[in-house]
């Protein structure tokens, strides 16, 4: 009845198993989807890409939420569509940024705070509409601004010597 069980506690990983502490947090891409939910996904990177580009064009459209939407639509779907997605001279830097820091750039962050700035004030100057209505564009604006300052990351720029 006093059987003693041996006792072994394995706590932690052993070095070889345990990532570098300095080593970015590379995942292994997952793997592409096939057959219609291939399909579903490079249509909705490409629906996202093309809302990106009028968000771009359009002061009240954001870009950024549809650039990573796409990004996540074709990381699913097709390895090529990621790559010139990530290479686009509009969205590759904001795309690297965001993938390889979590944030975006402090001069990304001006513009967009100036922009939504200047289109709601633009907006709410020019446009007879009632107080409510201007009120709650008004709050939509600040939520925005302070989403931009205070919840996405900001990258810190690096020198290059």
């Amino acid at each position: 009845m006093n059987a003693q069980l041996p006792l072994e506690l394995n706590i932690g990983t052993s070095n070889q198993e345990r990532p570098a502490a300095d080593a970015p947090h590379a995942s292994a891409p997952p793997r592409p989807a096939t057959g219609v939910r291939r399909v579903l996904y490079v249509c909705a990177g490409v629906v996202c890409v093309g809302l990106a580009y009028l968000g771009a064009i359009l002061p009240g459209l954001p870009t950024t939420p549809w650039v990573l939407l796409a990004s996540y639509f074709f990381s699913r779907s097709s390895p090529r569509l990621e790559r010139w997605l990530r290479r686009s001279p509009l969205f590759g830097r904001l795309l690297r940024d965001w993938h390889e820091h979590g944030g975006i750039r402090r001069p990304v962050k001006v513009f967009a705070v100036c922009l939504v700035v200047t289109v709601v004030s633009l907006s709410l100057a020019f446009r007879d509409l009632p107080v409510a209505v201007k009120c709650v564009i008004a709050g939509l604006a600040l939520i925005g601004i302070c989403t931009i300052l205070f919840i996405v990351p900001t990258v810190k720029a690096t020198r290059r010597p």
